[in-house]
């Protein structure tokens, strides 16, 4: 009976809690002179959906829910039949500043949810809540800083993307070297005002390459920061009439985009990296397994043909653009920094998977100790293409066990499509190599 009446009690204060924050929400929706609101929400490959409503229908869309049909969430593959509800997360309303200020655009983050109100197994952000849930039931929290790289290129005179810039600057050069100087700093001001506190941003090392870093947090508002930041980029660059790009590597004579990861990582809150006078322990068991699982990893941190095409460079490049994992500390929260993601991976499954694998270590545990800095050569069993690392993650009992049975399948699936279909076209590589010769 105490069970029930505490469980009673916490289902009502839930209510009021919801009660309230909507009713904030559509307050600041009629002060701010708001007509349209964006339902975002993420496919299981990262790809950022969304639903315009008015705001005039935004009541009954947060008392009813939009429905959608689940074969958006697969890219359009017939793996769960039936509709699913977006259920707006209102911690994540956010006004988007370079929309018109009259009649001004907002956005919610949603979660994808079966027509009862439960959570979709299938869908990525769910995936990722589960991991946190779980760590958390541990005694582990993290805090996540991303450093997402991407490049800004001209459009044609159809307005399609190209890979086209006149500009040569490199590594942190400044203008009139930088030609993007100018939009970076807009994309600066505009996010920041969309509630992201903005650590630095500079040119990167190839030419209309560029990187902003913010400020680390919390790892479902890191994933969601992730996926609002490209959206605002690219959003942003086409205001000045260019193409902002997160493709791991669009240009074969230059360096890819990574998307850094720094995982700061607390037990009771209590950073176990504090004290540690070398790389043992915890950390080292936490770095330790992720390396373990590290050809699985690949398919889901770097999850497209082009990804591989970066790593490649990297292992030709020296020592800056190879790095697979670091041990930082200095300025920052002392974290672990994972160098080999991409910029194309879907962030809610990345975080995922390297957290989990992370704990895992540490639940297995570890004697050695390891270096401050590993190479991605001084890694073997990195993959070197999407095939490969697609097959080492269908054979790994850790994926399916994180992500379900059903997901991994129809990811690997897609991913087999998605490889052999380039197998299926002749390069501009391969005429020049052999049609001449043969």
């Amino acid at each position: 009976m105490v069970q029930s009446a505490l469980l009673i009690q916490v289902f009502f204060k839930e209510v009021r809690f919801k009660v309230k924050a909507i009713q904030e929400i559509l307050e600041k929706i009629k002060d701010e002179g708001v007509e349209f609101i964006r339902l975002q929400f993420t496919d299981m490959f990262g790809t950022l959906k969304n639903v315009a409503v008015t705001a005039g229908q935004l009541r009954k869309i947060l008392v009813d829910k939009y429905r959608i049909d689940a074969s958006v969430m697969f890219g359009g593959v017939n793996a769960f039949e039936g509709e699913l509800i977006l259920v707006p997360d209102y911690d994540t309303f956010t006004i988007l500043p370079w929309r018109p200020q009259q009649e001004k655009v907002a956005k919610f983050m949603c979660d994808v949810c079966y027509p009862d109100g439960k959570l979709f197994e299938m869908s990525s952000r769910t995936i990722l809540k589960k991991v946190i849930d779980n760590a958390a039931a541990e005694g582990y929290t993290f805090m996540i800083r991303p450093e997402c790289e991407f490049f800004i290129f001209h459009l044609n005179e159809d307005g399609l993307p190209t890979t086209l810039s006149h500009e040569r600057a490199g590594i942190m050069d400044v203008g009139p070297a930088d030609f993007g100087e100018n939009a970076r700093r807009e994309m600066v001001l505009l996010l920041e005002k969309m509630g992201f506190e903005i650590e630095s941003s500079h040119h990167e090392e190839a030419p209309a390459q560029h990187e902003i870093d913010f400020k680390e947090s919390d790892t479902l508002q890191a994933a969601d920061s992730i996926m609002n930041f490209r959206f605002a980029v690219r959003s942003i660059a086409n205001r000045f009439g260019l193409y902002a790009t997160f493709m791991p590597k669009p240009r074969s004579d230059a360096a890819g985009s990574g998307m850094h990861l720094n995982f700061s990582i607390f037990k009771n809150e209590k950073n176990i990296m504090d004290g540690e006078n070398s790389l043992g322990g915890e950390t080292a068991a936490f770095i330790n397994g992720i390396m373990k699982h590290s050809r699985s990893l690949s398919a889901y941190t770097n999850p497209t043909v082009n990804s591989y095409k970066r790593i490649l460079y990297a292992l030709d490049q020296g020592s800056r653009r190879s790095t697979y994992i670091r041990v930082r500390e200095g300025l920052f929260e002392p974290a672990i920094e994972l160098g080999f993601p991409d910029s194309s991976a879907n962030p809610y499954l990345a975080l995922a998977l390297c957290i989990s694998a992370g704990l895992k270590g540490i639940k297995e545990g570890f004697d050695g100790t390891l270096p401050e800095r590993i190479p991605l050569n001084d890694v073997k069993t990195i993959p070197l293409d999407l095939r490969e690392a697609v097959s080492f993650a269908e054979k790994d009992p850790f994926i399916a066990e994180i992500l379900g049975e059903d997901f991994a399948g129809v990811y690997a699936e897609s991913k087999y499509r998605e490889w052999t279909d380039f197998m299926k076209e002749v390069s501009q590589w391969e005429e020049s190599r052999y049609l001449y010769k043969l």
